[in-house]
């Protein structure tokens, strides 16, 4: 075990390692208050530190955190924010699916990005829903547990049939982006 004092750190170091630790305490409060298991509460946390839609799965679980952006300006003050909206499904059910919108996409470890279809439209429900909002404006995470079924439609629909489909354990596969054609105008 290595040990270290206050002498290997900056103070800047130690103030960023300070406020790091409180807000994992903060995270490990929520999970609590919230009463959601500690491994749903995974994808969530992705998205929140890292963006983007998440899915994680145990023998006895599963989950999906689904990203929406909602961009708030005020014309006359020429300022606004965008404003993250993050949806945490703990054993979702999806309960319809509505239209086609071919799309590309890439995903983990793939190195290119492929043509998909999607749905444009998606009903989802699930054991427990949370639903995160991260306002950079007033640098605060509401955390609040809702009632489903939600609607989806467009990109977050699109995120919801991809996410869906890590937990199946199926992944679409499309055209790759080289078997596009260029055309010149």
């Amino acid at each position: 075990m290595i040990f270290l004092d206050a002498h290997d750190y900056s103070d800047l170091d130690y103030d960023k390692l300070k406020k790091q630790l409180f807000f994992n305490l903060s995270e490990k409060k929520a999970i609590k208050d919230l009463q959601v298991q500690p491994d749903a509460f995974i994808p969530i946390l992705f998205s929140l530190k890292f963006g983007g839609d998440w899915s994680f799965k145990t023998q006895e679980l599963e989950a999906m955190a689904v990203k929406e952006k909602i961009t708030r300006y005020n014309e006359e003050e020429g300022e606004g924010y965008t404003l993250e909206r993050v949806t945490l499904f703990v054993n979702p059910i999806l309960k319809s699916m509505e239209g086609k919108v071919m799309r590309l996409e890439k995903c983990g470890d793939k190195n290119e990005r492929e043509l998909v279809e999607r749905p444009f439209r998606v009903k989802l429900d699930a054991e427990d829903i949370i639903r995160a909002e991260l306002n950079p404006s007033t640098m605060e995470i509401t955390l609040k547990k809702i009632k489903g079924p939600l609607h989806f439609s467009g990109s977050a629909a699109y995120g919801v049939s991809h996410e869906m489909e890590h937990l199946a354990g199926c992944e679409h596969t499309g055209k790759f982006i080289w078997e596009f054609k260029y055309r010149i105008e």
